[in-house]
């Protein structure tokens, strides 16, 4: 790993230890929540969408675990404002990881993507498409 690899852990640790758009929004138009219970990490994902009804204005997480869960929550509450619904649900693994930057272990990637699944089953439940009360990295 070169020094490109250093930089995106920094990244990393930088969005562990000072979170974009953490807290809660006062009238989120969906709200989510899972975890990842292998390794303890919990993520809320409050998402406001534009008068659309499809585009996303703005997001807030709150959550507790590892760097590489909070971190990945911080950068994708980021990522996501200006998307649409559908963009968010066409994201897989493989973007929150070149979002990362990194190469995440086997062992790490529940950790990486549990904020992603939040927000897409948050989108989903909103749409009428998925009932489901948390999200976990285990189903």
């Amino acid at each position: 790993m070169g020094m490109g690899s250093d930089m995106y852990r920094q990244q990393i640790l930088d969005h562990y230890k000072n979170p974009r758009n953490y807290g809660e929004l006062e009238e989120p138009t969906f709200t989510h929540v899972g975890e990842n219970p292998m390794c303890g990490d919990e993520i809320r994902m409050d998402v406001r969408l534009e008068d659309d009804g499809e585009t996303i204005e703005y997001v807030a997480f709150k959550g507790d675990g590892c760097a590489i869960s909070q971190a990945s929550a911080s950068m994708l509450s980021s990522e996501l404002q200006g998307k649409t619904l559908e963009e968010l649900q066409e994201m897989d693994r493989d973007d929150v990881v070149d979002m990362l930057g990194v190469d995440i272990s086997p062992m790490r990637i529940k950790c990486a993507v549990l904020a992603e699944k939040v927000a897409q089953d948050g989108a989903e439940i909103y749409r009428g498409e998925l009932e489901k009360e948390k999200t976990t990295t285990e189903d």
